[in-house]
């Protein structure tokens, strides 16, 4: 499995799509692609991980956890509410990672 800001002709498993925040630690790409197998989203921020390593350190603690102040949703679901980092990843999906919004 392998991930790849957006461009690539190869089939694509899932689409990350970032932040304006995220971009620049991404080449200023507002999406990473995603090859091959990822059953969860777990698995999909690992090959995240190994290609792009700033991003991963900016959405998940050093104990492997999702930060706090990050959402992420496959499709329109939160993962908060659907099975966390374990949440099932399908073919062709995107996975939106959003910074937290609060304030008054």
């Amino acid at each position: 499995m392998s991930a790849r800001t957006s461009g690539s002709d190869v089939a694509t498993r899932a689409t990350v799509v970032l932040p304006g925040a995220l971009r620049p630690l991404a080449g200023d790409r507002p999406t990473i692609d995603v090859e091959g197998e990822a059953a969860t989203v777990r698995e999909l921020f690992a090959s995240v991980r190994a290609t792009h390593p700033a991003v991963w350190d900016r959405v998940f603690t050093e104990q492997g956890e999702l930060r706090p102040h990050v959402n992420v949703f496959v499709g329109r679901d939160d993962i908060r509410w659907s099975g966390g980092l374990e949440t099932p990843v399908p073919a062709g999906a995107e996975v939106t990672i959003l910074p937290a919004v609060s304030g008054g």
